[in-house]
């Protein structure tokens, strides 16, 4: 079966048909590249999908991964991310091994194409001018044949007209002789091109087409077998990734597995638990004797048992509510980086403060009648609630000793804070040692650098590393602190607030509610009737005569800054605003921009100009806030 025999005469079919072939590969070419295009498509969207729903660092959603039904979808979403890799692969490997290898191969065919059908066609032109000349020939033989005929018969006519002289029959019978050796000639040549011209053809169709065509028979054989190839590696591509793309679903799968409901129902309680003791039982009052009624320490009223009338009307000493805190001491207690800020005050009972005025004594009420104040006045709490939620919103995140949460749980967030601070001092301490080591290098090599060099930097650490030995110093001792003020299962339960602070007043306690705020805080309120019937001129002379931090000097941003989280302010690029508290080590500065505007932003944020005359760079803000 050979094309140079079979098909001899279909020169052209062939070329059209080699064409078709050329166009069905880069067909395929076109097919596969789309292929990889969806892969890379796909594996982009998987990403993407993957890390849509990872959770953002330093964020309370990374927090909520520490369950085990989150950390097996934290898994899920890895391993979609390894999945995403293995169609990258795919791609990739689609693309070099069958795109840009067909790619290749077909301009090499096109090329060779080219050159077969080129041969061809110069075998049929050598044929068709060997075709012309024989018919030269043979129209030439032809054309002497008949002047020769004709010269001949002029001549016989010639010689029999007896009117003809001699010499006219001479020439006549001359050019007859001339006609028929011109006619030798013309046969012999027509005879000797024929010859040839059937030896040419016969190695035209019997030689040079079957070899040509037998060319372009191996170029389309191979052509069809490297398709077929390329087919199959198509497939081992895909085939060659399902044991990692297996791999990547069983570790879904043992993820899915891990998820344990009891531990996750165990680190809520550990996440959550407040270290309160559950109330007691409340004492019954019987009002058929006509005798003093005694509460006792767990109740809803104001006293804890020792007879003393409560205060009707909160003064301006330390029982006040946190809410009206001054502000500046309500953001030192905050925000101070230095010193610890002492914890809120726990009692609201006039004897805790030798100096404060005294409230006049008041009857004690019912217990029903105490209940239903406690529900009429239920508006009121979210009013006070709002004005605490406006006040830390403004003023800043929580306290750095984390007073404001409960016991088990500030407990929890000191200890990390011990431990985070351990790991910064190990890490300060090992680049302080390789720095020693460098300094040993340069004094035994001084071409290698100077050691002098070396000493403002260990001279640094070890001013960060005594930094943060005080800092792990003052967080210790606050861990030590509440964790010898957590009660004891033996200990009588009773009503506790979020907020502990030592009680140096003899018999003398407040029974306050446990009530929490609206940003998620525990802080310690009074009894609701003394809660309820604070003056409004107590609060208007605790925010009256509050004066705003002068000003330091002036800033001006140098980047536009969005103030998302509590405390910060937002400040667009150019803004000058004025400085009321340098950056103390955090890397924030604190601004103002008018009277109601103030918060921190980043110190590389702004840049600042400090002012040597600060009382006169404040003047203006004082004016106004009076």
């Amino acid at each position: 079966m050979s094309w140079g025999t079979e098909l001899w005469d279909q020169f052209d079919n062939l070329e059209k048909h080699t064409q078709w072939g050329i166009d069905v590969l880069e067909k395929y070419i076109k097919f596969v590249k789309e292929r990889t295009e969806i892969e890379l498509s796909y594996a982009k969207q998987l990403r993407n999908l993957s890390k849509k729903y990872q959770p953002k660092k330093n964020s309370k959603e990374e927090e909520e991964y520490r369950y085990t039904s989150t950390r097996a979808f934290l898994a899920t979403l890895n391993e979609m991310n390894d999945y995403a890799g293995q169609h990258e692969v795919i791609s990739e490997n689609m693309t070099s091994l069958i795109t840009a290898e067909l790619t290749r191969y077909v301009q090499e065919l096109k090329q060779e194409r080219k050159s077969h059908f080129h041969d061809g066609r110069k075998a049929q032109q050598h044929i068709e001018t060997c075709w012309k000349q024989l018919e030269a020939s043979k129209r030439r033989f032809e054309r002497d044949c008949k002047e020769a005929d004709r010269a001949q018969q002029y001549f016989e006519k010639m010689d029999a007209d007896i009117n003809v002289t001699k010499a006219d029959v001479e020439k006549a019978r001359q050019q007859a002789q001339l006609r028929h050796q011109m006619a030798e000639d013309s046969k012999a040549e027509y005879s000797s091109t024929l010859q040839k011209f059937n030896s040419e053809q016969h190695e035209h169709y019997y030689t040079h087409i079957p070899n040509i065509f037998q060319k372009i028979q191996e170029m389309e054989e191979r052509r069809i077998v490297r398709i077929g190839e390329s087919m199959k590696t198509f497939a081992e591509v895909d085939r060659q990734v399902i044991p990692i793309i297996g791999k990547c679903l069983d570790e879904i799968t043992k993820a899915a597995e891990s998820v344990d409901h009891k531990n996750d129902s165990q680190m809520v309680i550990e996440a959550f638990k407040s270290g309160f003791e559950p109330p007691g039982d409340v004492d019954f009052e019987d009002f058929t004797q006509p005798m003093k009624r005694t509460v006792s320490e767990s109740s809803l009223s104001n006293s804890r048992g020792d007879g003393k009338s409560e205060p009707k009307f909160g003064s301006k000493s330390k029982g006040k509510l946190w809410p009206f805190i001054k502000k500046n001491k309500l953001m030192s207690l905050l925000t101070s980086p230095h010193q610890p800020p002492p914890p809120p005050p726990a009692s609201a009972s006039p004897s805790a403060v030798p100096n404060g005025p005294q409230s006049p004594k008041q009857q004690k009420e019912p217990l029903s009648h105490r209940f239903n104040e406690f529900m009429t006045s239920k508006p009121k709490i979210h009013c006070f609630r709002s004005l605490k939620r406006g006040l830390s919103l403004k003023l800043g995140a929580g306290p750095e000793d984390f007073s404001n949460l409960p016991p088990e749980q500030r407990r929890k967030k000191l200890q990390q804070k011990v431990d985070e601070l351990n790991r910064d001092i190990q890490k300060e301490m090992d680049s302080r040692d390789a720095l020693t080591k460098m300094k040993d290098v340069y004094i035994k090599n001084p071409q290698m650098g100077d050691a002098a060099s070396v000493d403002h930097r260990l001279a640094e650490l070890g001013q960060n590393i005594e930094k943060l030995r005080l800092e792990v110093q003052k967080f210790e001792g606050w861990l030590a602190e509440v964790e010898g003020r957590l009660p004891a299962r033996g200990e009588q339960p009773r009503r506790q607030s979020g907020v502990y602070e030592a009680q140096n007043a003899s018999g003398v306690n407040s029974c306050a509610q446990d009530r929490e705020s609206p940003d998620g805080s525990y802080t310690e309120e009074q009894s609701q009737e003394t809660e309820m019937k604070v003056p409004a001129t107590d609060f208007d002379d605790e925010f009256d005569d509050e004066e705003p931090l002068p000003t330091i000097g002036t800033c001006k941003a140098l980047y536009t800054f969005e103030g998302q989280n509590e405390g910060t302010i937002s400040v667009a690029e150019g803004e000058m605003l004025y400085v009321i508290e340098e950056d103390k080590g955090d890397g924030w500065t604190r601004i103002r921009r008018n009277e109601d505007e103030e918060g921190y932003v980043p110190t590389s944020y702004v840049e600042v100009y400090l002012d040597k005359n600060a009382k006169d760079v404040h003047k203006p803000l004082q004016k106004i806030s009076e």
